[in-house]
């Protein structure tokens, strides 16, 4: 016999990073499997160390990172994890980034300015990661930046089902904070049954990061409740400056729906003191209890990444959770 035939066993084991571990929990009781135990920790100077307890040979892996406040360090961590196991022999790498960090920095507004979401992808790639999976990227040509299969997941059904429940019967527009977010705020549109769209005309100073001059609604928003809808939520600046305007333009309400809750100072104290009656989150970055506010409400999109990586441990298709639209 002039080889050896082995039977072809698939194994899915599921790594936490630090930022989040909580997050990478509910998905490990998702899937019926728990985050491998890992040694993880800092030097003295801050180097971090990363040793997994169990063998990764020929495991199909997955790095759940959630990047959250102190991005630079949960970067290097994530990259640490994914060179430990493919120097441990794992057979495929998928790194669950839930906010893909710096995605703002897509393009280059002017000269001499990094292209800082590719620089990433570029790091994820050298360090030996085979794929991405990821939720709502600020802008969809992120895809492009890494150099193989990106999983991009949207969180709109699990904010809309539940903006869905709670104003069932209400007047709704769905508002884009500016003129970039309109597409979204489209789709937003269509799958709440055609409401009406309306955006906020603002200007934005590029030297300036977090600071908005917003200008005027256009839509109908009159005696309507408002629904803001966002990627992101940082220092809140976008979202409290569209909620004056829209109830100065005669809007009943103002609720606001985003899948990522950086919430940076000072965001909380902005939310707090604003008119917004209720902003719907997920969970893809952690909400410690200072800053969970009562109008502000979590959703877990622990079910979601579950199921997509449930999908491509299988070679199905991450595309059918969406309808084929993604």
């Amino acid at each position: 016999m002039g080889s050896i035939v082995a039977e072809n066993r698939k194994s899915l084991m599921l790594f936490s990073g630090r930022g989040f571990p909580e997050l990478a929990d509910e998905i490990g009781q998702v899937l019926g499997v728990a985050p491998t135990p890992a040694d993880s920790y800092e030097f003295a100077n801050g180097e971090i160390f990363v040793r997994f307890k169990d063998s990764v040979r020929g495991s199909d892996a997955f790095v759940v990172q959630s990047v959250t406040e102190g991005v630079n360090r949960w970067v290097m961590e994530t990259l640490i994890m994914i060179d430990a196991l493919k120097r441990g022999s794992a057979k495929r790498i998928t790194v669950v980034l839930p906010f893909y960090p710096y995605s703002r920095q897509d393009k280059k507004h002017r000269g001499r300015e990094p292209i800082s979401a590719r620089l990433v992808a570029d790091l994820l790639k050298t360090a030996g990661a085979n794929r991405i999976l990821t939720v709502d990227l600020h802008t969809a040509q992120i895809q492009g930046f890494f150099d193989g299969p990106v999983d991009h997941l949207f969180a709109m059904d699990i904010l809309a089902e539940h903006v869905e429940k709670k104003f069932a019967g209400r007047p709704l527009t769905v508002v884009a904070p500016d003129s970039g977010r309109v597409r979204v705020a489209e789709r937003w549109t269509d799958r709440l049954g055609g409401c009406p769209l309306a955006f906020i005309h603002k200007t934005r100073d590029p030297s300036k990061p977090n600071q908005v001059v917003a200008n005027r609604v256009v839509g109908e928003v009159e005696g309507r409740v408002c629904l803001i809808v966002d990627d992101m939520i940082d220092t809140g600046g976008t979202i409290t400056k569209a909620a004056d305007i829209l109830f100065d333009e005669g809007a009943a309400d103002v609720i606001v729906a985003s899948t990522h809750a950086l919430l940076s100072d000072p965001a909380t104290e902005r939310l707090k003191n604003s008119r917004i009656s209720e902003l719907v989150v997920t969970n893809t970055l952690p909400l410690p209890p200072e800053k969970r506010l009562d109008k502000i409400t979590v959703l877990s999109i622990a079910p979601l990444l579950a199921r997509a990586i449930r999908e491509v441990f299988d070679d199905g298709s991450v595309t059918t959770l969406f309808g084929g639209l993604s």
